[in-house]
């Protein structure tokens, strides 16, 4: 992939974002990956979504070393980078503060799966992080973030498991391209607002039936998969 269009991909996916209405102010960002240069196309630090051009995304390398752009990468930088080096397969990772998956970050839960909605997106209740340790937060954060996600995804598929939660942070999603990650988030998001409510509705309400859980997943995934078009 060219880095023209590696820089065009990271602009639609964040120009999505900005129009999703997951982000506050200029709260997240997106990243996507070409994995045979090694390069991620981010965007930059603090600028409003409005305002983003291909040509203002910024070019980074799986050890940091920013090589196209002017401006300041995101400060997230770091944890998509962590993303890409241990995530096989994913292509894109998009960072929000959408409101109902941070209720369940600051409450350190994990987002239930109720029904068969959270089903078609994520095979089973979205994870939530430990902690970081004093010593990950004073000393680099962002990286330490990326390294508690892939914590908690050991023994876990990221493709059967596209999104994580970070503690008393926010959530992270991923996927094949800049855009169907941008979707995973809103999904996630959508999928957090119905357990919420439901939680709200029935407070003892068990999680979806591990038969109906598969039924759905693997409609939507896998090689056997029936939903849309061939």
């Amino acid at each position: 992939m060219q880095h023209r269009a590696l820089r065009e991909e990271g602009y639609v996916a964040n120009r999505q974002l900005g129009a999703s209405g997951l982000v506050d102010l200029t709260f997240g960002n997106a990243s996507v990956f070409d994995p045979g240069a090694g390069v991620f196309a981010i965007k930059p630090s603090g600028v409003p979504y409005a305002e983003l051009t291909p040509g203002k995304m910024v070019l980074v390398d799986l050890e940091g070393r920013v090589l196209e752009g002017k401006l300041r990468p995101s400060s997230d930088t770091p944890t998509h980078r962590r993303l890409f080096q241990a995530f096989a397969g994913i292509r894109a990772v998009v960072h929000t503060h959408s409101r109902h998956a941070v209720s369940f970050a600051q409450a350190g839960r994990p987002i239930p799966c109720f029904g068969t909605t959270h089903a078609d997106y994520f095979h089973g209740a979205v994870p939530v992080t430990r902690p970081l340790t004093k010593a990950e937060i004073t000393e680099a954060y962002e990286w330490n973030t990326g390294n508690v996600i892939v914590e908690t995804f050991h023994g876990r598929d990221p493709l059967d498991m596209p999104a994580v939660l970070v503690w008393r942070h926010g959530p992270f999603t991923w996927g094949p391209a800049g855009v169907p990650a941008v979707e995973t988030a809103f999904a996630l998001e959508v999928v957090a607002q119905m357990a919420f409510q439901t939680l709200a509705l029935t407070p003892q309400r068990g999680e979806i039936e591990p038969e109906l859980l598969g039924r759905h997943f693997t409609r939507k995934h896998g090689p056997g998969a029936t939903y849309g078009q061939p």
